[in-house]
């Protein structure tokens, strides 16, 4: 458990600040007032108090005739460090024997051990860091692809920051000029340009709007889409899944009920990770196993960002209880659903393939795409405009990439429209006043420029310990 962020920064803290299990190199770190005594204590090699910062220094630590590894001990002094203190970094051979012993002994020593994220909260406690850029560091760690290391990157720059700072700031300057009105009321003395103030709460709605719109998409960078495969046996589920994929990735048979588990595989389209589910073939069956298998596949839809519903175009329509059955899961659990006709190429007449009995949202062979003939790019392109759209193209410092920044976001902007309403209703500068004060506190709550101590918890115990 974290220590609050309400609690004494004196401390030093130690863990390690790197995974477990064997590797090359494992790294040790401290921070705090007393890092570079502590560390003294027990590295004889060198003196390390009177040495300069951004040095490194090789030795051996421990106590005599108990030591424990070779290492090399990396000074950051205070106030040119990450975390704004003094900090050492103790670089150990790897495994987990070396590092947890120096641990031990940095205990033994007085450090304490971190909580999850404290080094990282110090760091924003110190100023070295704002909570969006703090947020981005605990991203670019969870990053799942390319695209969402890139945002995670811009928002730890302090590109998404200083937007949001420069629409505080304007908001500021204005907001007390409306305020220096309200002390010479009785003197009708107008101090702040309205026109002014409408043209900046426009640019702020822009741009509040274009940040809103981007979550759906910063979501699916950090946390992935989830697209699970649907349909009736023998439709060409595991050959799509397959053709998808680029590889074989699912035992393809023509005996019906081959799947009888959901069987999952990744692929990173447009720097999103999709996630792609296959799944048993809906049917009504007497073998348990199977019968299991489509309890599962219909669970695993639950779960689903998307659902990609494979029907057989060879049928010679697409059966009426299906068709009740698509409808009413859409309706019933409001999910977003491709339906996709397969066997495209087995159609006699192409032009229809989509209107057999119910039109289909595609239509595709997977066998040709299986065998290189027929792209996937087209159905990919389909699944990612169903499941990010064009939000895709967002401006990557502008993307929103937390439920926590999101609700600020809105709550400014909801703020900001209840200024216009007051504004064109010729109300009071106290009211107008009052609101634009609730969009600059919505808009310093992301950045945490206001903030409480509950929601800096909840925010740093999410990070690994050791960062």
């Amino acid at each position: 458990m974290m220590a609050s962020a309400g609690d004494s920064v004196q401390d030093t803290i130690v863990a390690r600040a790197t995974p477990r299990g064997a590797s090359a190199l494992s790294i040790v770190r401290l921070s705090g007032p007393e890092a570079i005594s502590l560390v003294d204590a027990v590295f004889p090699a060198r003196e390390l108090t009177g040495l300069a910062s951004h040095t490194a220094h090789v030795g051996y630590i421990g106590r005599e005739d108990a030591w424990i590894d070779q290492v090399v001990c990396t000074l950051f002094k205070a106030p040119s460090s990450a975390t704004g203190e003094d900090i050492v970094e103790i670089s150990c051979h790897g495994g987990d024997v070396a590092s947890d012993a120096v641990v031990r002994l940095m205990v033994e020593e007085g450090a304490r051990m971190a909580g999850p994220g404290e080094f990282t909260l110090r760091a924003f406690m110190n100023g070295k860091v704002d909570l969006a850029q703090a947020e981005a560091i605990g991203e670019l760690i969870h990053a799942q692809s390319q695209r969402a290391g890139r945002i995670s990157l811009a928002h730890l720059r302090g590109r998404f920051s200083a937007e949001l700072e420069q629409i505080r700031e304007d908001l500021i300057q204005l907001v007390s000029l409306l305020e220096l009105e309200l002390d010479f009321g009785e003197e009708d003395v107008a101090f702040a340009d309205r026109e002014r103030l409408e043209s900046l709460l426009e640019a702020a709605t822009s741009r509040l709007d274009a940040m809103t719109g981007s979550f759906r998409f910063g979501q699916a960078l950090h946390e992935g889409v989830r697209v699970v495969i649907v349909g009736k046996p023998n439709a060409g589920k595991s050959t799509l899944m397959n053709a998808l994929l680029g590889y074989d990735r699912v035992i393809v048979s023509e005996i019906p009920g081959t799947t009888r588990d959901e069987v999952e595989s990744h692929l990173e389209y447009e720097g999103v990770r999709f996630t792609f589910v296959d799944t048993a073939g809906r049917r009504e069956t007497d073998d348990e196993i199977e019968a299991e298998g489509v309890r599962r596949s219909q669970e695993a839809e639950r779960g689903a960002d998307l659902i990609l519903h494979l029907v057989d175009l060879t049928a010679d329509e697409i059966p009426a209880e299906m068709q009740k059955e698509i409808q009413a899961e859409v309706r019933a659990e409001e999910l977003p659903r491709l339906v996709v006709g397969n066997k495209r190429d087995l159609v006699v007449d192409a032009s229809a393939s989509t209107h057999l009995g119910m039109k289909a949202d595609f239509a595709i062979s997977a066998e040709a795409m299986r065998i290189g003939t027929e792209s996937v790019d087209a159905l990919m392109t389909r699944i990612f405009d169903a499941t990010v759209g064009s939000i895709g193209q967002a401006e990557e410092h502008q993307v929103v990439t937390s439920q926590r920044q999101q609700e600020h976001i809105r709550a400014a902007s909801s703020a900001i429209q209840r200024v216009r309403v007051v504004m064109e209703s010729g109300g009071s500068g106290d009211m107008i006043s009052s609101d634009v004060r609730e969009v600059i506190e919505q808009i310093g709550a992301i950045t945490g420029e206001v903030t409480n101590e509950d929601i800096l918890d909840r925010i740093f115990s999410q990070f690994c310990i050791g960062k």
